[in-house]
């Protein structure tokens, strides 16, 4: 990460330049959120040798070309001695594509500005192979902005697991559903629309069943009113954590519009939904399910890193958790949760389930800190985001 410049002394020559440059890479990168799994997302700028911008670009989809590159080209022959400004160490491998170190010393840049480091040890090396050809490469330039912006991504390669998000509703008060069990609706349909939208931007969506049981909810991202659909083009993983192989065939998650997965303990008796799984893929559906077999673990069921460990087997880079209080309060336990988001609504039930249960904490030392990121209004609603606090030092 970039040091802070001292108060007394005035910034260097370049610096306001390349935090600007960098700050509009971080904001191009953004736009490839939810697209690019289980690629990164990356944002580039690239200047002329006098300065100004010749070029930008942003990794779209996965497959697609990288930022560097489609910055290059828009930049043509005016990159030749210019600056490249990158949110991600350019990669150093062929894959798909070819590796972006390359593509950067045969467009002739002189200096490269990289946000964060990649890593990822297959791709990672571009920084060194730049600099043994003579470019200058600069690091840590809004590393910290860079890394938010990324974080799915990094969580997945540094901690093999998905970026997991808590989405809950509730009251004012921290109630998700009234005494007697209902809890449609809580929030505004803005509020729900907005969760819609937050669905298409992961790759699985994770439910217990109980969940299931209660609500048989379909957890797929869809359109609401004259809003475009915000999953299209994606096939979002819908995820039940079903320890007993309660989930009935009837159930929603197995119409077959969408892919699904049941995680079962090893020993649990699930006949009719391995065959109802069998069924699916026969019929050809677009949907197929499948039943994992998980080892078990009280008091969630199944073991809960195995699960995540699964998902990141199959690619699964982002993960979004909207089961109930049980299994949110699991996840939370075992330190599982990268990010929460909560929809608050201005109303007060003083009964009823708790938006989370129990996790593990038994005295106000062992409470779960979090940071707020983001207080957004929302119809008439909040939407919080907030992130666990890092841990202080003693």
């Amino acid at each position: 990460m970039s040091q802070p410049i001292p108060r007394d002394e005035p910034p260097p020559a370049g610096r306001a330049a390349d935090l600007a440059h960098m700050r509009r890479a971080v904001e191009l990168a953004a736009r490839g959120h939810g697209t690019t799994s289980p690629n990164p997302v990356v944002g580039c700028v690239v200047l002329d040798a006098s300065g100004r911008v010749a070029g930008e670009g942003f990794h779209a989809y996965a497959g697609g070309p990288h930022a560097e590159v489609v910055a290059l080209r828009a930049a043509g022959e005016r990159a030749r001695g210019g600056t490249a400004y990158v949110t991600l160490e350019p990669c150093d491998h062929t894959g798909r594509t070819g590796p972006c170190s390359a593509a950067l010393l045969e467009a002739g840049v002189a200096r490269v500005v990289v946000a964060v480091g990649d890593p990822n040890p297959v791709a990672a090396g571009g920084a060194g192979r730049l600099r043994a050809h003579g470019v200058v490469v600069e690091s840590g330039v809004l590393a910290e902005e860079a890394e938010r912006g990324n974080a799915e991504w990094l969580t997945s390669v540094r901690l093999g697991r998905p970026h997991l998000t808590w989405k809950y509703a509730a009251t004012l008060d921290g109630r998700s559903a009234a005494a007697d069990g209902t809890s449609q609706w809580i929030t505004s349909p803005e509020s729900r629309a907005d969760v819609h939208r937050l669905r298409a931007g992961a790759d699985a969506i994770i439910a217990g069943v109980g969940t299931v049981l209660a609500d048989d909810p379909r957890l797929t991202a869809r359109p609401s009113g004259d809003a475009p659909d915000p999953g299209a083009g994606r096939r979002l993983l819908r995820v039940i954590v079903d320890s007993d192989g309660r989930t009935p065939v009837s159930a929603r998650v197995l119409d077959g519009g969408a892919p699904t997965l049941v995680a079962v303990a090893h020993d649990a008796r699930a006949t009719e939904l391995e065959a109802r799984a069998k069924e699916l893929g026969r019929l050809g559906a677009d949907g197929a399910a499948e039943v994992v077999r998980l080892p078990r673990r009280e008091p969630y069921g199944i073991d809960l890193h195995a699960l995540l460990a699964e998902l990141h087997r199959r690619q699964v880079v982002s993960a979004l958790l909207e089961g109930g209080p049980t299994l949110a309060g699991s996840f939370v336990r075992e330190g599982l949760l990268d990010r929460v988001v909560g929809y608050l609504a201005p109303a007060l039930l003083g009964e009823g389930a708790a938006a989370l249960g129990p996790a593990g904490v038994t005295t106000i030392a062992g409470i779960h800190r979090l940071e707020l990121e983001d207080v957004t209004p929302i119809g008439p609603d909040l939407r919080l985001t907030a992130r666990p606090a890092p841990l202080k030092e003693k």
